[in-house]
């Protein structure tokens, strides 16, 4: 790490920055409300509003957003006739998973072999202390240079889109000369990146009925429709032999021009076992930044234990497909849909419903923030040039601020690295990496204000 001044005081506010991340990764903040206390969300979304509140931040408020769920808003003033920066963070989870999985507790954050484990540790609650780090290490060395606007989300993992329905509600409230949304990551430890391109996603819901119910598999099997059977068709007609996504119209056949990603590399951060082939064609980047990908969520059948003999009458999955930028996630949904209902066999009936949406994301690489970016990461990672990454997963907010504000500079970092594991059993973060990219947000504000 640099000796810099403003690197030398995030260092000694480190302590406070692992004991403020164990109080927000224990809230279990998962904005799904079957599964988890409504009231678990609301404690962390007061929890940021009083560390906002805390800090100086003006017109500190929850925001009840349309999906039910709330965001956290305020506004720190800077000097006058100064820029203004948005940014972002979001203080829901993924749910745990297997809890049994978990080498420690989800929701106790914990320290081993070097990281800090627990869930939203680096998506995205990470990026919550990573915002307050950089803020309190410039109002220590001479004060914050611009008008500073916060935004923490309270249902991004769910992509019940809230927040960009809020936003468009309230066009002005969100308004920025730049956006800093710190919810992507480093292509690996240590490797400055900022993600350039984001995939979008749609997520569809196909229900196959065959039968008025369920038949004797011995009694009615070999010519009564099996809807589950039916399912797995139409499932298996979403990817080629080599496992690369087949919708019919969406083309798969895109490049990815920037940073490679060693396959032997994805390999290993992957988990992929040995002699399991890898799926798709081209190279690792172009399938997992710039081509759709087509994953199976969830399906709706019996359990293998407990399961009967019997012909299953229906049967239903959850599709999700990842949209590459330069493809409207609309017309992919409409696409997949067509694909379901047109490949369902037998005559049976088939119903597709959309559940989530969010666009594909490109940013202006070329812009004054990304270049006072790259100078502040040079500090915060010494001898390490920025790099410029793809990322797979979809921030939905993106191209909603992107379309409110287009002349806004819109830049993604985070600490969402491969060893974070998010998603996952085991979510961990390096916090040599909140240390070094809270020095390297610092920096790049002090460097955009005098740009």
């Amino acid at each position: 790490m640099s000796s810099h001044p403003v690197a030398e005081t995030v260092a000694s506010l480190m302590p406070r920055a692992k004991a403020e991340l164990t109080e927000l990764v224990a809230f279990k903040s998962v904005a799904d409300f079957e599964q988890f206390p409504r009231s678990e969300s609301e404690a962390a979304a007061r929890w940021v509003a009083d560390a906002l509140t805390a800090e100086g931040f003006q017109d500190v408020a929850l925001l009840d957003t349309p999906d039910g769920t709330q965001s956290v808003y305020g506004y720190l003033p800077g000097p006058e006739g100064a820029k203004t920066v948005l940014l972002y963070a979001h203080y829901d989870v993924q749910p745990p998973l297997d809890e049994a999985g978990w080498t420690t507790p989800p929701f106790e954050l914990t320290e081993r072999d070097g990281r800090w484990y627990g869930r939203g540790s680096a998506d995205c609650k990470g990026g919550v202390i990573m915002h307050l780090l950089a803020l309190r290490a410039l109002k220590a060395n001479g004060g914050v240079p611009v008008h500073v606007k916060v935004i923490a989300e309270g249902s991004e993992e769910m992509g019940t889109g809230g927040l960009e329905r809020y936003a468009e509600e309230h066009p002005g409230l969100l308004e920025a000369d730049t956006v800093v949304i710190g919810d992507a990551g480093n292509f690996r430890v240590g490797l400055p990146t900022v993600t350039s391109t984001l995939r979008g996603m749609t997520m569809v819901r196909v229900a196959i009925d065959t039968l008025e119910g369920n038949l004797h598999s011995g009694q009615f099997g070999g010519a009564a429709p099996d809807a589950l059977g039916a399912l797995i068709r139409v499932l298996d007609s979403l990817r080629a032999p080599d496992g690369s996504t087949t919708v019919d119209g969406l083309t798969p056949e895109s490049r990815w021009d920037g940073l490679r990603y060693d396959e032997e590399q994805f390999r290993q951060d992957a988990g992929v076992l040995d002699g399991v082939e890898l799926i798709g064609s081209g190279t690792v980047a172009d399938r997992i930044w710039a081509r759709p990908a087509v994953t199976v969520l969830g399906i709706d059948c019996p359990p293998v234990v407990g399961a009967t003999p019997s012909v299953q009458a229906s049967a239903r999955a959850l599709v999700s497909l990842r949209v590459p930028p330069g493809v409207d996630a609309a017309e992919a949904t409409k696409l997949l849909q067509a694909h379901l209902e047109a490949h369902t066999p037998w005559g049976a009936r088939v119903r597709t419903e959309q559940i989530g949406q969010g666009q594909p994301f490109s940013a202006d690489t070329t812009s004054p923030a990304y270049a006072a970016m790259a100078e502040a990461m040079a500090v915060a990672y010494p001898g390490q040039e920025m790099q410029y990454a793809g990322q797979g997963g979809s921030i939905p907010l993106c191209n909603t601020l992107a379309s409110l504000y287009p002349r806004a500079e819109i830049l993604l970092i985070g600490l969402s690295e491969p060893e974070a594991r998010i998603h996952a059993v085991n979510e961990s973060v390096s916090p040599e990496e909140l240390e070094r990219l809270s020095v390297a947000e610092a920096l790049f504000l002090r460097n955009y204000a005098a740009s």
